[in-house]
């Protein structure tokens, strides 16, 4: 069995997403949720907080991407969320941060769902036996409850998010913290993405095997040195890849 275990990335390689966080209304709205805890902010006022919230907290941080449905995966992002009650003078518990960036994350989000063939392929895979595992440059409190929503949680054999795993692809760290945890060998494993610095680069740099999917919402780079490149979305074909023997 070639591909015994399969790592996927997640936002542009099984599902597809579309946010908006400069959109005027999105900050109109999350306005009057702060007013409705005595957190008084005009619209431009929050954003441009939240925006000097966030800089603070990534302070000393390289950053490789800047996607926004990413969401700015180095940090624990609920904590910006509580920052800004606490500049108005609130104190908000951490129950109340997590909801505020939910509401932060639905307001901001145009469309997510799944592409085409994201739950047969890890049915499939499921059923041959094969590991299934996700690994995603991606904050907790949004994409946990988005792959419940999705479907895909049972689907897992366990998920890793950089937020909550304090880092990211392509650091060989976050890689290793998957194999050491689930006691894989790297050279059982295969990273399928569509991101050729931060999956297929980093997967790479730990002798994982690569599948480089080209979605919609990938980089705009060069085709990766992957094992295997597809330069159109397609998770059938990823499926008669993962499921060789040889």
């Amino acid at each position: 069995m070639r591909f015994q275990n399969c790592i996927f990335d997640l936002y542009g390689t099984l599902v597809d997403i579309h946010t908006d966080e400069g959109d005027p209304g999105l900050w109109e709205k999350l306005a009057l949720f702060y007013g409705y805890y005595n957190a008084s902010y005009t619209p431009d006022e929050l954003r441009i907080a939240f925006h000097r919230t966030v800089s603070a907290l990534e302070a000393g941080q390289t950053r490789l991407r800047r996607d926004a449905h990413e969401c700015f995966p180095e940090i624990p992002i609920e904590e910006a969320f509580a920052r800004l009650y606490r500049e108005k003078g609130v104190e908000a518990d951490l129950p109340l941060a997590v909801h505020t960036g939910q509401f932060f994350r639905v307001l901001s989000t145009e469309y997510i769902r799944l592409y085409d063939g994201a739950i047969e392929l890890l049915c499939r895979l499921k059923a041959a036996g094969r590991g299934v595992y996700l690994l995603s440059n991606a904050q907790q409190i949004f994409t946990a409850y988005e792959v419940r929503a999705l479907g895909l949680f049972p689907l897992f054999d366990a998920i890793y998010l950089s937020s909550a795993c304090g880092c990211r692809k392509p650091d060989a760290a976050f890689f290793r913290l998957l194999l050491e945890e689930q006691r894989i060998a790297p050279e059982t494993a295969v990273m399928i993405g569509n991101d050729g610095v931060t999956d297929i680069a980093g997967a790479k740099a730990v002798g994982f095997s690569t599948v480089y999917i080209r979605s919609n919402i990938s980089p705009q780079e060069p085709l990766p040195e992957a094992d295997f490149v597809l330069e159109r979305m397609d998770l059938a074909q990823v499926g008669e890849i993962l499921l060789r023997e040889q």
